[in-house]
């Protein structure tokens, strides 16, 4: 009878650069520089180059994505916290 094994989540090596983040909200004329200024307060070296911003198909959501340099597993849960407390992310990836 052969034994299930569980796939242990890939670890994170930090620091890690070019860390990946995409910020799910509703649409709004702000919300891009609203995700910034919450991100450059955990991610201070943002590269705004390194932003991309696209719309749903009907306008209603945005997303935001960006790559920042990922420093340890409390600064990204901290930021994931700050970016809930808007009221306007519905979720972050």
């Amino acid at each position: 009878m052969a034994q299930k094994t569980e796939q242990e989540a890939p670890k994170i090596e930090f620091p890690c650069a070019d860390y990946p983040i995409k910020i799910i909200g509703r649409a709004g004329p702000d919300f891009k520089e609203l995700v910034i200024d919450i991100v450059r307060q955990y991610a201070p070296d943002l590269d705004l180059s390194k932003v991309d911003e696209q719309d749903s198909k009907k306008g209603t959501f945005t997303s935001v994505r960006m790559k920042v340099t990922a420093t340890g597993a409390d600064q990204l849960d901290a930021m994931h916290k700050a970016l809930k407390a808007t009221g306007r992310v519905q979720m972050v990836i």
